[in-house]
């Protein structure tokens, strides 16, 4: 027996989460067993407790996208993993959970210059950044980037990947503590989100605007960001967090001679696997040699998991939050 973290129903106040008791299952000849050693939490998770997620699990379901752990059993068919081998699962469900049992191809070796909780929490966030700002937006050294909901887990590996590859980073933060940390954790100029914020950015660009913005966020924000984008600018849409999906005049793009590119960094993989592996590679060698470094708010349990997704959702996380069992 084993213990998860499962979705009963769908709400949109975690009414119908619980800890269960599990019987082990067989697993396929193509799958694998972890022991979970830690798990992190992902805005697509709180998405997925009330079916406002692009993935729709049928219910009842193990909540958790990304964990790291050790190899239990091996199946039949199974290459290049073996019993003890310290890994990472990249999964839409099942990691919130003291084990899992998961096909092979959703499991990679951990680098092993990292600790459990490094390893769990950067492959979303960092894979996310990385596909946006490297292969979709091709962010240039010296250009200018603008990071919405920069504090939250996707928005900081963006801070992160932008000061890595020699941009010059706007940060947008919602509160003073957090626009006090993105300072301190590299951003050249921070900024509150209130309307307005278009004027600071042409303040900061000389009126020329910002090269790439990265988009988690939407809504009003994204409503706002196409007057301060520079002309041959590229803005990534990666999410809705406000809640409100926006609609673009297209004279707009026309006028300013900008793109708007939306980035499904895991849809990107699987349609394109070879270049999915090389994101992967590239993310993993990255943060194992010390270039990349995410940041880790706070560590929870298992049983505190509706806790972490309450903190989540209140936006009260700077980084990522780990659950270990």
């Amino acid at each position: 027996m084993f213990r998860s973290v499962v979705v009963h129903s769908l709400s949109n106040n975690f009414s119908d989460i619980s800890i269960v008791s599990c019987e082990r299952e067989t697993i396929n000849p193509d799958e694998v067993r972890v022991k979970v050693c830690s798990a992190s939490v992902n805005f697509p998770d709180l998405l997925m407790t009330s079916g406002l997620y692009q993935f729709k699990p049928e219910v009842p379901f193990t909540l958790g996208m990304e964990s790291s752990g050790i190899v239990m059993e091996v199946g039949a068919e199974v290459e290049d993993l073996n019993i003890d081998d310290e890994v990472i699962v990249s999964a839409f469900t099942g990691s919130f959970s003291e084990e899992l049992k998961v096909n092979q191809s959703k499991v990679r070796k951990k680098p092993s210059e990292l600790n459990w909780e490094q390893a769990s929490t950067y492959t979303v966030a960092y894979l996310t950044a990385y596909v946006s700002l490297v292969t979709k937006g091709q962010l240039q050294s010296g250009e200018t980037l603008l990071v919405h909901g920069a504090a939250g887990g996707v928005g900081l590996a963006a801070v992160d990947i932008g000061k890595f590859l020699g941009a010059k980073v706007i940060a947008v933060g919602s509160s003073k503590e957090k626009r006090d940390f993105l300072l301190s954790y590299g951003a050249d100029f921070v900024l509150s989100p209130e309307k307005g914020f278009k004027d600071q950015v042409k303040k900061i660009t000389n009126n020329k605007g910002a090269d790439v913005i990265y988009d988690p966020v939407g809504g009003d924000v994204f409503d706002e960001s196409i007057r301060c984008i520079a002309w041959n600018g590229r803005l990534l849409v990666v999410g809705f967090a406000s809640g409100r999906i926006p609609s673009l005049p297209v004279n707009m793009p026309l006028i300013k001679g900008f793109s708007v590119i939306g980035v499904r960094a895991g849809e990107y993989g699987r349609r394109s696997p070879q270049e999915g592996a090389e994101h992967f590679r590239m993310i993993d060698k990255l943060i194992s040699n010390g270039s990349l470094n995410p940041y880790i708010h706070k560590i929870y349990s298992l049983d505190e998991t509706v806790e972490a997704l309450k903190e989540l959702r209140d936006r009260k996380v700077i980084g990522k939050v780990c659950i270990n069992p």
